[in-house]
């Protein structure tokens, strides 16, 4: 590695002790206040990622000029460094029955009480996904889906101070092909982010735009006839969240597999954007989700 490449990995792992530092000491309203400060700090000093939340918003349609998509901008990167803080202190929030209200449809509910079924959930960027996985866990083990940080010190830290619970991370890649199968058939739970963009997806429309697609939590419920459900937890106040969860999406192969994909990632995609044309600013609109075909 690179001495200068070291230098920084150095830097941004002390400063994230010193982040979580101020996240043990401080109660959590003021963690909280403190995470968002930082998270607005981000914006102004991360000018690339700031010009792309900015062009995905107005893209998306949420806001018609752009200093409302600044403004929405701004409040969006608060919410992210607010999630940091609510993911760590999440006890607080699982042990208090108040502090999420759940919503959740007979035919999910069932799957969750069945011992032996899996259930694949999907969710995106929105509200505090981290927490959805976590309170689910009560029913039966959860696996996300994690790709491993570029600063190796920065995810040793990151994973020593993940609440475990029934909630784990997993590999994003990884040489068993058939691990999500086996997964889903001991009656565990596959939570997968489908908002990012996917070089080898489907182009499929987000907010009126076709958007590379990961294809994974679709062909998964095809092959597998696992149950698919939607998911958000969206912040309805500080520390206090709504946990809702769609009714099964359910499709029966007709034959023409790619048809059969995009029909369910349409569905999923339109879930995700009714949640966020609800609170635009609890998105994370700085990755970019739109991408020329030579990207």
């Amino acid at each position: 590695m690179a001495f200068h490449l070291r230098v920084i990995h150095l830097l941004e792992y002390w400063a994230a002790r010193l982040l979580l530092l101020g996240v043990d000491l401080l109660p959590p309203a003021a963690a909280s206040r403190w995470a968002g400060w930082l998270g607005s700090l981000w914006w102004t000093a991360d000018r690339p990622r700031r010009r792309v939340a900015i062009s995905n918003i107005l893209r998306a349609g949420v806001a018609g000029d752009p200093a409302a998509a600044r403004a929405i901008g701004r409040a969006a990167a608060r919410h992210m460094g607010t999630v940091l803080v609510e993911s760590l202190k999440s006890a607080l929030v699982l042990d208090d029955p108040d502090r999420v209200r759940v919503r959740i449809p007979d035919d999910v509910q069932a799957v969750l009480e069945d011992p032996d079924q899996g259930l694949i959930v999907v969710s995106g960027h929105f509200g505090n996904w981290e927490l959805a996985g976590q309170w689910l866990s009560r029913y039966k083990p959860v696996a996300g889906i994690s790709r491993p940080m570029n600063n190796p010190r920065v995810q040793e830290l990151a994973l020593s101070r993940r609440p475990r619970h029934g909630f784990r991370m997993i590999p994003k890649y990884d040489p068993d092909p058939g691990r999500f199968i086996k997964l889903l058939g001991d009656g565990e739970i596959l939570a997968l982010l489908v908002d990012q963009h996917a070089r080898q997806g489907l182009d499929v429309p987000f907010f009126g735009h076709p958007a590379k697609t990961h294809t994974t939590a679709a062909m998964l419920h095809l092959v597998t006839r696992a149950p698919l459900c939607f998911a958000t937890c969206r912040r309805a106040a500080p520390m206090t969240f709504e946990l809702t969860l769609s009714p099964l999406i359910e499709r029966q192969r007709s034959g023409e597999r790619n048809a059969d994909v995009e029909a369910i990632l349409l569905a999923l995609n339109g879930l995700l954007e009714e949640a966020i044309r609800r609170d635009p600013d609890q998105y994370l609109w700085g990755h970019r989700r739109w991408r020329r075909r030579t990207e």
